[in-house]
């Protein structure tokens, strides 16, 4: 349980993220609490007052209008993400348009908007071409008591990592390492080299076979890289890491 003046970080598996703030606000990032491996139900998240969602695949977007129906979030969105929401969003008068190298305030928090190297086009069945809600990017988030949390999303990695960190100086990365699709463990090693954090937390692995990246190959990677002093929290699904 997070303790008064702490931060709770939360991993439900794939990128789902959920992180209380030192004051008590919940922020949610790539809500799909229907992923194989979270033990938490979309239907049992009551509380969210700042909604991330870093590009519109499927298992990113998740269940994030469902539950934001419920909770009315502050959402910041990319400019077309936050078009399409205005159509398809009950509350979109808390919907906030940006883009990269924007920063916001929202909840009571600074969020900005950075750069992601993926894609972000997902079957659109009412269309005849893949339906597009912007580019794909990642988050830093500023707390209240000024800890920096930076929300990759999908991305390979990219040598601009390392203007986020003289930009932003993130405390803590959650990064992919599955590969296939995003960085694997090796590529990971860079970007932390590159951001210069102490603190790294794991995502977007162990859902389905292809996602083959482990923490254990992250340790070694760092190793190998001289940083083997950069903490890797590397909870189970449903485990709080206090930060």
């Amino acid at each position: 349980m997070r303790r008064d003046g702490e931060t709770a970080i939360t991993w439900f598996g794939h990128a789902c993220i959920e992180i209380v703030t030192p004051s008590g606000r919940t922020i949610l990032i790539d809500p799909w609490f229907g992923n194989p491996m979270s033990p938490r139900a979309p239907e049992a998240v009551d509380r969210c007052d700042l909604m991330l969602v870093t590009h519109g695949h499927s298992d990113h977007l998740g269940n994030a209008l469902q539950i934001a129906s419920r909770t009315r979030p502050a959402w910041p969105a990319i400019h077309e993400f936050s078009l399409w929401l205005s159509r398809n969003y009950a509350g979109k008068d808390s919907v906030i348009g940006m883009n990269k190298g924007g920063t916001v305030e929202a909840a009571g928090l600074r969020v900005t908007m950075t750069s992601a190297d993926h894609s972000a086009g997902d079957w659109n069945a009412g269309g005849e071409t893949t339906l597009y809600l912007g580019d794909p990017v990642g988050f830093v988030i500023q707390l209240e008591d000024g800890t920096r949390v930076y929300h990759a999303g999908d991305t390979a990695l990219f040598g601009d990592m390392r203007l986020i960190r003289d930009l932003w100086r993130p405390d803590i990365a959650l990064l992919p390492i599955g590969g296939h699709f995003t960085m694997d463990p090796e590529a990971a090693a860079v970007a932390v080299e590159l951001l210069g954090v102490e603190h790294v937390m794991p995502i977007h692995y162990g859902t389905f076979p292809l996602l083959a990246g482990t923490p254990a190959q992250l340790a070694s990677a760092l190793a190998a890289r001289g940083l083997e002093s950069v903490v890797i929290h590397a909870p189970t699904p449903g485990e709080t890491v206090h930060f």
